[in-house]
């Protein structure tokens, strides 16, 4: 299994946009083959930060989803209102019985 966390920082005038952007890739991705987890989440500490937590089947599948057009944009996007470079970090994992 594999896990992305990621983080991105609006302003003011974006974090409504930012989230609105957001929920709509998390929705559209949760339907994708391979997707086990996708959430989105307001920094309770910096409400200008948005954190994403992600799980995926594998490799194959998290690349899939990559590779959706709809991903690229919603990726692009989310850079054009960001405060900062968005970040994000992929994790392999397993989990422990």
């Amino acid at each position: 299994m594999l896990i992305v966390v990621g983080e991105v920082s609006g302003t003011r005038e974006s974090i409504s946009e930012l989230r609105r952007i957001s929920l709509e890739h998390v929705h559209r991705s949760r339907k994708e083959d391979g997707c086990i987890e996708h959430a989105v989440h307001f920094d309770c500490e910096d409400e200008l930060r948005l954190f994403f937590f992600e799980r995926w089947r594998d490799h194959d599948a998290l690349k899939a989803h990559f590779a959706v057009p709809e991903s690229r944009l919603f990726a692009r996007e989310l850079a054009n209102l960001s405060a900062s470079k968005p970040r994000m970090t992929v994790y392999r994992s397993e989990e422990v019985k």
